[in-house]
């Protein structure tokens, strides 16, 4: 046994490892579970009483340089690979992945950006709301079918607050402590129980815009939307305004422009008419006026709203709404460009 011991002794005190791998091969072969140095503690139990002292002794010091050893060796070599990965400043640096802002934040900047050249403020106000601010203050009758549980969401525990389903009513808290002249844009997410699609989402974002002035008429407004028309989609662009209805307009009109694919010669995707709608505006009825502490007799307005996602869409031609919310990095990366 002694002389086993002082044979591995000798044999540990030459170690010598070319690279990691051999030196792993050696802590193996002298100090794992089926190693050497425990091969010969396992035989211990062999030795005679008498020689148990001494050769204990030298199990234990053999024990010990041989960790002694591999650990020199280990430490060696991670001082080499310290040297060897040593900064170096004259090298061009590493390649940084640059962020992209959300399609939906570019657009977003871009239409609020037109309008404050315009003149226009920017305001926020609330997501979760009450019905006087998104309803009520916009004209909407008692039984209005926007009020139903079908299209709002509501707040179990308080009937009257909503999660807001236009940021009309950031223009009504704006109007309520505001005296005219009011020149405001309200960007914003908003709120419908509608079933998920492609085409449709139960959150989606808004931007509205708001004038109210003396002698504001329906011209001004027509202007305003032919020179954001150009900014957005390009000079060559043309406008179209067709009657329709909404409760805090009088008279209202949906905007269309011409196809921005085709050039208004007729696509798939103005469905051959050379025309897309893009927005919903008029003149503020009355009622809101006076419903927000504005005399109607004296001022008059006009206020606009359009879907983000469908600018986007226009701009982008993204076919399916459920990528604006699902985070997928492939798709947003497609907008380095626009930043």
């Amino acid at each position: 046994m002694i002389t086993k011991i002082e044979q591995l002794l000798a044999e540990v005190e030459n170690l010598h490892a070319d690279n990691a791998e051999a030196l792993e091969a050696l802590r193996i072969k002298y100090l794992s579970k089926k190693g050497a140095i425990n091969e010969l503690m396992a035989d211990f139990r062999n030795v005679p009483a008498e020689q148990k002292k001494e050769v204990g002794m030298k199990l234990n010091q053999l024990k010990t340089k041989a960790q002694d050893r591999i650990n020199e060796l280990k430490e060696a070599f991670a001082n080499q690979d310290t040297g060897s990965n040593e900064l170096d400043l004259t090298r061009t640096a590493y390649p940084i992945g640059v962020g992209t802002r959300h399609p939906l934040s570019i657009v977003k900047n871009e239409i609020v950006d037109i309008f404050a050249r315009l003149g226009f403020s920017l305001a926020e106000g609330p997501e979760v709301e009450d019905d006087w601010h998104v309803f009520s203050s916009m004209n909407f009758a008692e039984d209005h079918p926007a009020r139903d549980m079908q299209d709002t969401f509501f707040i179990e525990a308080h009937p009257d607050i909503i999660l807001r389903t236009h940021t009309s009513s950031v223009q009504s808290r704006v109007m309520e402590v505001s005296q005219p002249p009011i020149r405001i844009i309200c960007p914003g997410r908003v709120y419908r129980n509608e079933a998920i699609s492609y085409r449709a989402h139960c959150f989606f974002h808004q931007v509205e815009a708001l004038y109210v002035d003396k002698n504001v008429s329906f011209t001004d407004l027509k202007q305003v939307l032919l020179l954001f028309a150009k900014e957005m989609f390009g000079n060559d662009t043309k406008i179209r305004l067709r009657p329709s209805y909404f409760p805090f307009t009088e008279p209202s009109a949906e905007m269309d422009i011409s196809c921005n694919i085709c050039g208004g010669k007729g696509c798939a995707f103005c469905k051959h008419t050379g025309w897309v709608e893009i927005l919903g505006c008029g003149m503020v009825d009355p009622n809101v006026l006076e419903a927000n502490g504005i005399d109607s007799k004296i001022y008059s307005g006009y206020a606009l709203g359009m879907g983000i996602e469908r600018i986007t869409n226009l701009k982008y031609q993204v076919k399916d709404l459920r990528m604006f919310s699902e985070n997928d990095v492939r798709f947003l990366k497609e907008f380095e460009a626009a930043n």
